[in-house]
């Protein structure tokens, strides 16, 4: 049975990717296991300046998911290249260096550093708030993802993923604004806008009061969205967003993705990416998938 897949040129071992946000630099859960028997690895958000994040609270459970509100807490990206990138780069996985800003300026300076540095891909996070824009994501809407994606494409000599937000009306013109503009593959879906209020306090939960809501709860809407960019543009797709199982990421695969992120998972079980990568290989097995590439865009609509 062949695991394999490919985005954007680079190959990967499996489908199987760890989301950025809740898998850190992989340290933490290489104690646990052997995270090079996964696909790849997503980077912590990383920005130009180390970055405190959010006030606590930062993170509330809500049912069959959560909200987070962390802030991109990372060291910088210097930080990253010195220190954790050495020890990822010895996983024998592929490291996908997840990039955050806050002005075009910022990306575009962030990615020229990383292109110089040993990571395989840059994901590029536009859901990030756009100071010079009232804080409006860069994601919302097409005309902004198109600008920023075309800026950074001149500084970019990695494979470039965009990472898409869900919280647009109508994410089929995005993603075919970050292909216009030269994204080589795209990812999504990023968290969904919520919020969560105690009520016997009359408060907010979060301490910036709304954050990003992710897990089991947000799949069909994250199934939906990789059907629709799958239909609306040529480039691959990385497909996100409450995949719990391998069964959730073979389904994202035949909506379109030609490869996952497991994200909150990790968080509910540190085993949870690597028992994924299993689950898939036996479903595979059941079904007689020899190449589970064969699944991609297999949805069948008759």
């Amino acid at each position: 049975m062949n695991l394999k897949t490919t985005v954007a040129g680079v190959e990967f071992k499996n489908p199987i990717i760890a989301a950025s946000g809740t898998f850190g630099f992989g340290r933490e859960y290489n104690e646990f296991y052997d995270v090079g028997l996964l696909g790849g690895i997503s980077s912590k958000g990383l920005t130009l300046e180390p970055r405190r994040g959010n006030p606590p609270v930062r993170i509330a459970e809500t049912p069959s998911g959560m909200l987070n509100s962390v802030g991109l807490q990372n060291p910088g990206v210097e930080h990253f290249i010195e220190y954790e990138l050495p020890f990822m780069r010895g996983l024998g996985t592929v490291v996908i260096a997840n990039a955050a800003g806050s002005s075009e300026s910022d990306y575009v300076r962030i990615v020229e550093i990383l292109s110089g540095a040993d990571v395989d891909m840059i994901e590029l996070n536009i859901s990030c708030p756009n100071v010079k824009a009232g804080g409006m994501a860069f994601g919302v809407a097409p005309e902004g993802v198109e600008h920023i994606v075309r800026a950074v494409r001149k500084a970019c000599k990695k494979p470039l993923i965009v990472k898409l937000t869900p919280n647009v009306s109508n994410i089929a013109d995005n993603a075919r604004a970050a292909e216009r503009a030269g994204a080589d593959a795209i990812s999504l879906i990023n968290t969904v806008a919520g919020m969560a209020v105690d009520f016997k306090k009359r408060k907010p939960v979060l301490g910036v009061v709304g954050g990003g809501l992710s897990g089991a709860c947000v799949k069909p809407i994250a199934l939906r969205m990789v059907h629709e960019c799958y239909k609306a543009v040529k480039i691959p797709i990385i497909g996100m967003g409450g995949i719990m199982c391998g069964e959730d990421a073979g389904e994202f695969m035949l909506c379109g993705a030609a490869a996952v992120q497991v994200g909150t998972a990790n968080i509910l079980d540190p085993f949870a990416a690597l028992t994924i990568v299993n689950e898939l290989t036996k479903l595979c097995e059941r079904d007689n998938i020899s190449d589970v590439r064969t699944l991609i865009g297999g949805l069948s609509l008759e």
